[in-house]
């Protein structure tokens, strides 16, 4: 279920009025080699997305690298339901807990629910608005934005008219990748943007959403997708005319993204890395559950992918 900002943080506060609860029925747990003292809580917005089942599986794999214990759960995109998880994640002791919010301001109050129980909290891929975290791990989403509207610029031959299937309101990498998108197509003052409207990072909804575009702008030559799974979505829309007469350029660097590049109907994706993401907000967990001193920020390097070196995505490298 989808929550607007207002709605979502008041969703949030309210789960956190009725007090700590038992533990989320849907949750899955995974033990790291070893055990030791620490566990670890890992809250993920959606595994409902590939994307987030490589950041889980990145994070299960150095966990048990580490010898530390981690509990995953899924929110599966509800926003007060992840609180309810962050506070049975304190009622449990946990040393340090990773946060992958469903939306940044929503997050707040599970952040500060932590806080109080002086339980260190990473942020994961996004931010979380209102409250202090004890570190933000994610991708530079504004630089991988500003990329994808080069790599689109060059694909159109700097001139055309183009859609934007944005991500879910009120997360900061679908903030993050529209801001760097908006400032590098600046770039080309010949391409201009006739639509932008939210797909929430959803494939079926990127599909309604692009479909509903090309209704209205027929003669639209390119789009940006902030994740794969609307860029999917919005090549099934387009059909025959994906990755030809209409460039479409993605952003996450799924395998199915790389596939759809492999196939031409994806022109370009913004590859992050997942697994080296959920790999490093589990050595800050331990690093913060241990009392060690870690950096506010670290930012993800993300890389372009195309037809021309998608080898080396797909192979891993």
């Amino acid at each position: 279920m989808q929550f607007t900002k207002p709605a979502a943080v008041a969703a949030a506060g309210a789960v956190l009025a009725l007090g700590l609860t038992a533990c989320n029925n849907n949750s899955g747990s995974s033990s790291g080699g070893g055990g030791g003292d620490i566990k670890i809580g890992l809250s993920v917005s959606t595994l409902n997305n590939p994307y987030f089942v490589q950041l889980r599986q990145g994070a299960e794999a150095e966990a048990k690298k580490e010898g530390v214990k981690i509990t995953t759960t899924d929110a599966q995109n509800d926003a007060s339901q992840q609180v309810n998880q962050v506070q049975n994640f304190v009622s449990q002791n946990m040393k340090a807990i990773i946060l992958n919010p469903v939306d940044s301001a929503a997050a707040a109050p599970a952040a500060k629910a932590a806080d109080r129980a002086k339980i260190p909290v990473v942020a994961a891929d996004r931010g979380v608005d209102g409250a202090t975290v004890t570190q933000t791990v994610a991708s530079d989403n504004v630089a991988g934005g500003k990329l994808a509207a080069q790599e689109l610029g060059k694909a159109l031959g700097g001139k055309g008219k183009v859609a934007v299937l944005q991500g879910t309101a009120g997360t900061s990498a679908a903030n993050d990748r529209q801001k760097g998108f908006t400032e590098g197509i600046k770039a080309f003052p010949g391409i201009q943007v006739v639509a932008q409207q939210p797909a929430d990072f959803d494939r079926t909804k990127g599909l309604d959403v692009m479909t509903n575009i090309v209704q209205a702008h027929s003669d639209i030559t390119g789009v940006f997708a902030a994740n794969d799974e609307m860029a999917l979505g919005a090549i099934k829309a387009l059909g025959a005319k994906a990755g030809k007469q209409i460039k479409v350029i993605g952003f996450d660097g799924t395998p199915d993204g790389l596939k759809a590049i492999q196939a031409g109907t994806l022109t370009a994706d913004v590859a992050q890395q997942p697994v080296l993401l959920g790999q490093m907000a589990v050595q800050a967990a331990v690093k913060a559950a241990k009392g060690d001193k870690i950096d506010a920020t670290v930012a993800v390097p993300v890389k372009v992918a195309t037809k021309d070196n998608v080898a080396q995505f797909t192979n891993g490298s």
